[in-house]
């Protein structure tokens, strides 16, 4: 988007801390180049292909997204965003006026392009299975070219005989491979199957997916973003860690992270595990240490994870370890509005300053405002020797135009 000149080269994206290659563009992929490699045996490859090499831009990435969101969001009365690139638009009766639901397909992609410079795809199904079905066609079966519509029979027989059952949304590896025992190895044969059988040999999921299939609609939002049971942020230091205090502020970190998604989706945790390990390749032999705690309360306020962690550290830090990497867990999620308190254990969250912190945060990015336990000298960030700018978030990488 920002450097045109880049367009026609091949490039690929790093994990954290530069670690392994996780993106590949299409140029990429024709040169041979593979996903999933490590950086330092792909490093001599990608030279010699004259590849552009980038670390991953989170702050770029989610600001890119934000404003794709907020674009789509113009074009129907609701909107359920389900990952950082997709979501869902649903209109219910609504049927937008003087437009065919292709020629409306086709203005919500031109949208985001002239607005965000970002090339999507489009989908349009009766039910989120066959939306995401159209979407499927839109970007990997020949004829559609970014857009596809399933608004009849001839249509949709047409895409699903062209999916292989692990492209239908919900259907896993494990599943399909049970489903190709059957013989059932095309979405379209998927959809010709009874659906009580499916539910009696697999799962009310499958049933559904069977009924989605055939136009029946089965899947509700909760379905579609269910809260999470487990939430974890685990992450390898850019710098191998020897200090107490430092391996303190890297947890402290985590938990800021785990408690504002725990937030987001409304939850509390009864239960947190926190870990801490040096690198299995390390001489002195692989170390881990682990502890978990339960909450006498269940809680979202990151103060409680903090003070979970400052008493576990006894346990975890051990002198001489060049700890690798860290994480913390919460366990035990359940819904914040379901909790019953008695007389004698209130909940001790200040849920008012976590809200604050929050919208802050949201506002402003993350680490906008943070605990004091994080610290501020921070040798555990993320190792990104290939970062690009980030063009939309920090003023000292905003574009310069000369004319």
């Amino acid at each position: 988007m920002f450097d045109p000149a880049n367009r026609a080269k091949p490039m690929v994206v790093l994990t954290n801390n530069d670690g392994q290659v996780v993106a590949v563009c299409g140029i990429a992929k024709r040169l041979g180049l593979k996903k999933f490699v490590p950086y330092f045996q792909a490093k001599e490859q990608l030279g010699a292909a004259g590849a552009i090499v980038r670390s991953s831009n989170y702050e770029l990435y989610a600001d890119l997204s934000q404003r794709m969101m907020d674009t789509c969001a113009r074009f129907a009365p609701e909107m359920h965003i389900y990952s950082i690139d997709e979501a869902f638009l649903f209109y219910g009766a609504y049927k937008p006026p003087g437009q065919t639901w292709y020629e409306h397909a086709r203005l919500i992609r031109r949208t985001v392009w002239d607005e965000v410079r970002l090339p999507t795809g489009v989908g349009v199904g009766p039910t989120p299975t066959l939306a995401k079905a159209a979407s499927h066609a839109a970007k990997r079966i020949d004829g559609f070219r970014g857009l596809a519509v399933i608004d009849g029979d001839t249509v949709r027989r047409h895409v699903l005989s062209n999916m292989l059952v692990t492209d239908v949304w919900g259907i896993g590896k494990r599943i399909g491979a049970r489903l190709n025992d059957l013989g059932i190895i095309d979405a379209l044969t998927l959809s010709e199957q009874d659906p009580r059988r499916m539910r009696r040999r697999f799962s009310i999921l499958v049933e559904n997916t069977v009924l989605e299939l055939n136009g029946e609609v089965r899947m509700s939002w909760d379905e579609v973003r269910s809260p999470k049971k487990e939430i974890f942020s685990t992450r390898s230091f850019g710098n191998r860690i020897t200090e107490r205090a430092e391996l303190k502020a890297a947890l402290a970190a985590h938990a800021e992270i785990v408690g504002a998604k725990l937030r987001r989706q409304a939850s509390v945790a009864g239960a947190m595990m926190i870990f801490a390990s040096n690198s299995p390749h390390d001489k002195t032999g692989f170390q881990r240490k682990s502890t978990h705690i339960s909450f006498t309360i269940p809680t979202s306020d990151t103060r409680a994870l903090l003070a979970a962690i400052s008493s576990a550290m006894d346990q975890l830090f051990r002198s001489g370890i060049p700890y690798y990497r860290c994480g913390v867990g919460l366990l035990d999620i359940s819904p914040m509005h379901r909790q019953q308190f008695d007389l004698f254990h209130p909940t001790p969250d200040d849920r008012g300053l976590m809200a604050c912190m929050d919208t802050i945060n949201g506002r402003y990015g993350r680490n906008t405002m943070h605990l004091a336990a994080k610290g501020f000298d921070q040798k555990f960030s993320m190792r990104r020797e290939f970062l690009s700018p980030q063009y939309t978030t920090r003023w000292r990488d905003i574009p310069i135009i000369r004319c």
